[in-house]
């Protein structure tokens, strides 16, 4: 039996991991993810239009099957599955997906709500005059070939590319590490600024955002970003853009009106949107919309009314913009593949000499490979004047010389190519007319060699020429055309509407519930004193608040944070809600001090148990984040533990050692943050208890038995801030409490 015998190499696993990992993130990158920079194609996509163009699928031929194109790419170039290459396929016809389109599909290609297309089987293909022009010259030595997989066969490394297809149709793609996200853009604009470029290569960004304001989608809608982004974007390669669906106002009778969305941005379904916006009305967060109508046929009409005539239609699209996607950010992340296949990040301006230098490389080459195709022509017809002039001589040799070629040769010192050309010739080309067609075609080609050389030595002329190129597909796809007129508009930055809370949440009237062991709830309508509560066993009520679902809650804890909650978002039902701790991140060793409503022209004061505090607004203490807002500051060893409404001139505060303070508000200063001023002293004890009450209407507190009582001759007590203060009433609760 045959042993087989192996090397074997020693190497630790992580090496080995690493090193077979790098080879597949760099074969994801170029054979997969990213594309060229010369001609703005995967390789899936190029293998496609070159497989397409061998089947003689040009724009004036008949279509074929897309399951025949389909076949010869994944049995000559492309050994992946059949249903990735169709996908592929489908995407390059979608009219809503490419701006410039580089198959002609006929049959069902899938439509703008993400339905799919049709099996292969029954849909049929060909190609668009933009991808022909993105393969023109390719059987001119315009570009290397390379093997195919089997070795069978060859295939273009990149196209000629006569279309500047990276930034016209844009491209999306995901790799190891690293991801290209390029928005489509009009070719008119790309042109004009190709055209700048061949004059001033390091003209700067303005000058080309001048020609290029921003991206032009196939499915229109309006760009609604400040110029300023968009030049930073173009500059860095990274960025975004922002996009908003096309809308317009019908009148209708009686003063009523309806709202008609007739374009939506890029790469957003239809019908998705649509289903969104009825979760969202469902859900009563479109508080201002009444009803959404999908009356699309060929065309996008998506009808938006509003549940009243009085609503403004800019408020009510404002709504909509912020919550669905009738506004998106198309991200701009310029990550190709230069002319040495390395992936990077390019600028606009890098972009667009990478496309001008390939064209000039493309020049040059269809250049010399006519010139060379010229001195064939001429040396073979140099041989047939040769013959004309010595037609007897050539004819009996050929009849009588046992080595007509040799002795043609050398007789009149003709190539083998020669030579062999004049063997070749027909009997008919003896006449005399065809021996005037064979001089003119002589001079001819001899005026046109020396142009081509003249081309190929002066560099200035050869740029002339690529730019005449440049112009003349500006003229082919400029904005006049169908194709070339441009669908996306270049807006500014949308003026600040001020969208009140009602527009994304409809009001209703609730009762916040905390409990003792801060578990939170909302249930419907106001409820009353007498309403009984059901908490688990061991808890109880601790806050009750009555509010709205427009209504922000604000929470105070002892760390002197605030944290903020939306009404709307609070658990509903009556069971027993949902642990604060889990809505905000309150540490566990810190505790509740209160609940309050957000009202934007409140003020609260804020006490920390060692008696110092400060005025804050209600709107410098709203949370962003589920961290909170720090506001107070205690000092090391203390906690906040007041936080009350300023609704007076006066303020109350007793300590735990029974002395009470009273003083008038204004001495107390308003900040933003910070640790606060001493309102009260204390030689053993700290801040009990604190209360904001008019002067005039004297103080109240409910004593021990439950019986409340006024205190209108405050005297005693009125002191100035920072003093240690006096024994309160007879009858002052114990613990001291107001409330």
């Amino acid at each position: 039996m045959a042993t087989i015998s192996a090397e074997i190499h020693e190497t630790k696993f992580a090496d080995a991991l690493s090193e077979r990992y790098l080879a597949y993130a760099l074969s994801t990158i170029t054979a997969r993810s990213l594309p060229d920079v010369r001609d703005g194609l995967k390789p899936v996509h190029r293998r496609l239009l070159f497989a397409m163009r061998q089947l003689r699928l040009a724009p004036n031929e008949a279509f074929k099957k897309s399951a025949r194109v389909v076949g010869d790419v994944m049995g000559k170039f492309h050994p992946h599955g059949d249903t990735a290459i169709y996908d592929a396929m489908v995407r390059l016809a979608q009219e809503f997906a490419q701006r410039y389109p580089l198959v002609d599909g006929q049959g069902n290609f899938g439509n703008i709500d993400g339905d799919n297309a049709a099996a292969m089987r029954y849909t049929e293909a060909r190609l668009t005059e933009v991808a022909e022009r993105l393969l023109r010259g390719i059987d001119e030595d315009a570009v290397d070939f390379r093997d195919t997989y089997d070795g069978e066969d060859s295939e273009p490394i990149v196209l000629p590319a006569a279309f500047p297809n990276l930034l016209a149709n844009g491209a999306q793609g995901i790799a190891v590490g690293m991801a290209t996200s390029i928005p489509p853009h009009n070719v008119e604009d790309l042109c004009g600024a190709l055209l700048h470029l061949i004059k001033h290569p390091s003209c700067s960004m303005e000058t080309l955002v001048d020609f290029i304001p921003g991206p032009d989608f196939p499915t229109g809608g309006i760009l609604v970003d400040t110029r300023e982004a968009v030049t930073e974007a173009y500059r860095t390669g990274r960025g975004s853009f922002r996009l908003r669906a096309r809308w317009e106002v019908e009148k209708l009778k009686n003063g009523t009106y309806q709202i008609v969305v007739t374009e939506i941005p890029y790469q957003v379904q239809k019908s998705r949107l649509v289903e969104k916006m009825a979760e969202l009305l469902e859900a009563r967060k479109l508080a201002m919309l009444g009803d959404i109508q999908d009356e699309s046929a060929e065309d996008v009409r998506l009808v938006l009314e509003p549940k009243s005539r009085n609503v403004d239609p800019t408020v009510l699209m404002e709504s909509l913009f912020r919550q669905c996607d009738l506004e998106v950010r198309v991200s701009l992340n310029l990550n190709v593949l230069d002319a040495e296949q390395i992936p990077r990040v390019m600028s606009l301006r890098e972009a667009l000499l990478a496309f001008l230098g390939h064209r000039h490389v493309v020049l040059v080459r269809r250049s010399s490979f006519r010139l060379g195709k010229i001195e064939h022509r001429l040396e073979i017809l140099a041989g047939y004047l040769i013959a004309y002039l010595n037609i007897d001589e050539v004819i009996r040799i050929i009849r009588e010389e046992d080595e007509p070629k040799a002795e043609m040769m050398r007789r009149w010192d003709l190539s083998d190519v020669q030579a062999e050309a004049i063997l070749n010739m027909r009997l008919r080309a003896l006449r005399r007319l065809e021996e005037i067609e064979i001089r003119k075609e002589h001079e001819e080609l001899v005026a046109e060699k020396l142009d081509i050389e003249d081309l190929l030595s002066d560099e200035s002329r050869r740029w002339r020429v690529v730019a005449g190129e440049i112009s003349t597909l500006r003229k082919d796809f400029g904005k006049t055309t169908k194709l070339g007129k441009r669908r996306t508009d270049i807006g500014g930055p949308p003026s600040e509407v001020v969208v009140p809370m009602e527009a994304m949440v409809e009001r209703e009237p609730i009762t916040v519930v905390c409990s003792e062991k801060g578990w939170i709830r909302a249930m419907k309508g106001h409820l009353g004193d007498d309403t009984e509560l059901k908490f688990k066993d061991g808890d109880g009520l601790r806050f009750l608040l009555r509010a709205e679902t427009t209504d922000r809650i604000l929470v105070f804890a002892t760390d002197g944070r605030f944290y903020t909650l939306q009404a709307d978002k609070l658990p509903r039902g009556r069971s027993h809600g949902e642990p604060l701790r889990l809505m905000i991140e309150l540490a566990n060793d810190q505790d509740l001090v209160t609940l309050e409503i957000h009202r934007p022209d409140r003020q609260f004061l804020v006490a920390s148990d060692d008696g110092r505090g400060f005025r804050v607004n209600s709107a410098d203490v709203v949370a962003q984040t589920r961290s909170g807002r720090q506001v107070m500051n205690p000092a090391r060893g203390a906690k906040a533990t007041i936080c009350v409404a300023t609704d007076g001139d006066s303020i109350a505060i007793v300590g735990t050692n029974r002395k009470l303070l009273i003083f008038a508000l204004e001495e107390i200063p308003e900040l933003t943050r910070g640790k606060g001023v001493i309102l009260q002293r204390y030689k053993d004890g700290k801040m009990a208890d604190a209360k904001v009450f008019r002067a005039e209407d004297g103080i109240s507190w409910h004593m021990n038995g439950g019986r409340q009582r006024t205190e209108t001759d405050l005297t005693t007590w009125i002191g100035k801030r920072a003093s240690a203060g006096k024994l309160p009433p007879t009858g002052f609760p114990r613990p001291p409490r107001f409330n």
